[in-house]
């Protein structure tokens, strides 16, 4: 079944909890060489003021395989160009100076091709860069699979949603590449109640969920969100205003190519 284009609108709800792990990883880029910013997965151009204020005369680039994504990342008025492709295939025109990745190569699969291919792409002294949730074992990304499972046997496939490898393993491909560093943060993320449902729920729905959710009717989803939202419940206790605390774990890395 097509996966349905992202909401910019939903995904949007949440923009200063996902805006804040990669302005983190901004804070750890020092200089860089004369060439285009990528903007890869730029997504709904959340990210696009910073990288714009940050490199300056850089050209800055966004690259996203959404359409209804890109027209809301043109009205940041941060980039100089858009650019329509999966990401997947991608290849610069010119050799860049940053490649900049904030929670979107999680989707794509083969990494211990496409990192190393990404990182030979960028001019002498370039950087990669790279965000991405590590989230899947955590009850709110599992238990939509658990649940599902539960309700449909075999109906979803578990390798249809996002998810990376374990540090460890980057480490491995990368780290002899050149100056290479990785880290998790655990973010502590107060959602607050919006709509029907649980917070958790509207979070991940919009991101993690969305290809789960494609594969079901509505009423299959309405049923699946009564399960959720019950789990959720439990695993992240609403607060006394109905928000709900919420742990959310994000891997980093940078590298600079020898």
């Amino acid at each position: 079944m097509a996966q349905p284009d992202w909401n910019p609108a939903h995904y949007a709800r949440f923009a200063d909890q996902r805006l804040q792990p990669a302005l983190d990883l901004l804070a750890r880029l020092g200089d860089v060489p004369e060439g285009d910013v990528i903007d890869l997965g730029c997504g709904n151009g959340g990210v696009g003021p910073a990288l714009a204020a940050r490199f300056g005369a850089a050209r800055l680039r966004g690259v996203d395989n959404s359409g209804a994504m890109l027209d809301q990342a043109a009205q940041t008025g941060a980039y100089a160009a858009l650019e329509l492709a999966d990401i997947a295939g991608w290849v610069p025109e010119a050799a860049p100076a940053v490649i900049f990745s904030n929670a979107a190569l999680h989707w794509l699969p083969d990494h211990e091709t496409l990192l190393p291919a990404l990182a030979g792409a960028l001019a002498v002294g370039g950087a990669l860069a790279v965000q991405m949730p590590h989230q899947n074992r955590a009850p709110s990304h599992r238990l939509w699979y658990d649940l599902a499972e539960q309700l449909w046997p075999g109906r979803i496939d578990p390798g249809l949603s996002p998810g990376c490898m374990e540090p460890a393993e980057y480490h491995r491909i990368l780290s002899p590449l050149g100056d290479f560093a990785l880290w998790e943060t655990e973010y502590f993320q107060q959602l607050a109640p919006w709509g029907d449902g649980h917070p958790v729920r509207q979070f991940t729905s919009s991101t993690f969920a969305r290809p789960i959710l494609a594969e079901l009717t509505p009423n299959e989803q309405t049923e699946l969100f009564a399960h959720y939202d019950a789990a959720m419940a439990r695993a992240y206790p609403l607060l006394a205003d109905g928000s709900a605390l919420f742990p959310f774990r994000r891997l980093f890395f940078t590298l600079i190519p020898s």
